[in-house]
């Protein structure tokens, strides 16, 4: 007798880095999908390096939707959840392309989310350079210390060999039953199009009593992140510029208020982390001001 599989989507928003697009659907398509039926839903958001183009001819199985350019990261994520949506899958799996997947990362998300009632499960990951180093999983909220802290010091060796509860995952991959979905709706696009919106959708989804765990044998290797430069290292007008006009500076202020606002605890104490944070950039020009006048100029 035939079992029904599984139906599970897989969005990926993808922009101009057409080798390493390649590289994670080349990483999916080698997985183990045994009893699943998965559709890959690549979103290009008007790539001009050839990127939809290349995935279109590499991988014609891939449901590509072409973007013109204006969707960015969450818009383009929630355009393909909502195609996938189309489809009636049981769940929804939104990832980055600059990823490595294990062949067996989707089934074991799967069989974790199914053992857990209400449940929203992610991977562990790592980072490719450094294949044995966990990143960003595992952030604690800590007030006193500015808001999220994500701990440096966790490795393959060291992490939990059994899934464990999270109080945030970012969105590198995540799968999300789609009742989750329906019930609490998209990213918020507007307020977060270009960063934060998983963030801040996960505590959204955490707040309605849906569980977050990772599953440490769901495995993903990711691209180390590309840090902005440090601002006492900005020309005057560009560090203006980046804390107070472009909000799609990572250091923006109002970029930095509003992730807090929306994927703290509570209100009181976004506001009061963000005290935090604006205290310690004020001590890090003091410091930085004072050791140049101690130094004199180099």
């Amino acid at each position: 007798m035939d079992t029904a599989k599984t139906k599970v989507a897989l969005v990926m928003p993808v922009h101009n880095r057409r080798e390493i697009t390649l590289q994670g659907i080349r990483s999916l398509d080698a997985m183990n999908s045994d009893g699943l039926d998965v559709r890959i839903y690549v979103v290009d958001d008007g790539s001009t390096d050839g990127t939809a183009d290349a995935v279109e001819q590499t991988f014609p199985n891939v449901v590509l939707i072409r973007a013109d350019g204006t969707l960015h990261y969450a818009a383009g994520t929630n355009c393909g959840i909502e195609h996938a949506l189309e489809w009636e899958p049981e769940f929804v799996a939104t990832m980055n392309d600059d990823a490595v997947f294990h062949p067996d990362f989707l089934k074991r998300l799967i069989h974790t989310a199914r053992e857990n009632e209400r449940s929203i499960i992610g991977s562990l990951l790592l980072l490719w350079d450094e294949p044995h180093r966990v990143f960003q999983v595992g952030q604690t909220w800590d007030t006193l210390s500015g808001g999220w802290i994500i701990p440096n010091d966790v490795t393959i060796f060291n992490v939990s060999q059994e899934p464990f509860d999270v109080e945030c995952i970012v969105g590198n991959c995540v799968l999300f039953p789609v009742e989750a979905i329906r019930e609490c709706g998209l990213m918020d696009e507007k307020r977060f199009p270009h960063g934060w919106g998983d963030a801040q959708w996960l505590m959204r989804m955490r707040k309605s009593g849906w569980r977050l765990m990772v599953d440490p044998r769901s495995r993903v290797w990711c691209e180390p992140n590309n840090y902005p430069d440090a601002l006492h290292t900005m020309p005057a007008r560009e560090k203006l510029k980046a804390l107070f006009v472009n909000e799609r500076h990572p250091l923006n202020l109002k970029r930095q208020f509003v992730a807090r606002w929306d994927s703290a605890p509570t209100h009181a104490e976004a506001a009061a982390a963000f005290a935090v944070y604006l205290g310690s950039l004020v001590g890090k020009a003091f410091d930085y001001g004072f050791k140049r006048r101690a130094h004199g100029p180099s």
